[in-house]
C-alpha cells in the first residue's frame, strides 16, 4: 500500500467543524479492517493512536469485530493456564505459541482459575463435611431436613455455575459479575 497521502484527502481531512470528515473516517477503517497496519495509517492521516481506536470501536464491522474478540475458548485457556502451571510452558512461550499480544491476559486466566478451583474446594469440603455427617445417626429432624436443604441448595449453586460457564463459553460472552465491579 503506498503511504503518500493523496491532495483530495489532505484538503476534505477536516470537515468544518475541525473533525475529520466522515467519509474518510469511513475509508481509513475499511483499510485497516482489509489489513493496512494501525501504525501507517496514523502516520498517514497524521492521527492520534487512541483517535484511530475509537473509530475501530465505533465504526468497525461485526466481522472485523468478532475476528478480533477472544480468538480462543475457554477450554483451550483453561488448557494453557494447566500447561503454565505444570511447568510445561512459560507464560511467554504460551503468548508466542497462541499469539497473545498482553501477558496480563494470560495472568488473569491463572488467577480467575485459582478463584474458580479455590471455590470447588470449598464447595467439595462442604459437600464432604455433609457426607461425613449424614453417617452418624442424626436424632432431631428438623436438623435433618436442614441439612438436606442445604445439600439440595448447593447442588443447584453448583448446577447454575455450569450453566453459566457452557453459556459463557457457547455465547462468547461474560455473564458472571466482575470482582470489583461497583453496584449500580
Amino acid at each position: 500500500m503506498s503511504s503518500k497521502i493523496n491532495k483530495n484527502e489532505v484538503t476534505n481531512r477536516k470537515g468544518s467543524n475541525g473533525q475529520f470528515d466522515k467519509r474518510l473516517i469511513g475509508k481509513i477503517v475499511n483499510s485497516i479492517e482489509k489489513g493496512l497496519p494501525r501504525s501507517k495509517a496514523v502516520k498517514k492521516y497524521g492521527m492520534a493512536r487512541s483517535t484511530l481506536s475509537d473509530w475501530m470501536r465505533e465504526y468497525g464491522s461485526q466481522g472485523y469485530h468478532a475476528s478480533k474478540r477472544g480468538h480462543l475458548s475457554l477450554p483451550q485457556k483453561r488448557s494453557i493456564v494447566r500447561a503454565i502451571e505444570e511447568g510445561r510452558m512459560t507464560v511467554a512461550q504460551a503468548k508466542l505459541a497462541y499469539s497473545i499480544t498482553w501477558s496480563p491476559t494470560i495472568t488473569k486466566w491463572i488467577r480467575d482459575s485459582r478463584r474458580q478451583n479455590a471455590e470447588l474446594v470449598i464447595s467439595n469440603k462442604t459437600c464432604m463435611d455433609n457426607k461425613e455427617q449424614n453417617h452418624q445417626p442424626d436424632p432431631d429432624p428438623e436438623k435433618k431436613a436442614l441439612k438436606e436443604a442445604l445439600e439440595e441448595a448447593e447442588l443447584k449453586i453448583k448446577a447454575l455455575n455450569t450453566l453459566i460457564d457452557i453459556a459463557e463459553e457457547n455465547l462468547k460472552i461474560s455473564i458472571r459479575k466482575k470482582a470489583g465491579a461497583k453496584p449500580s
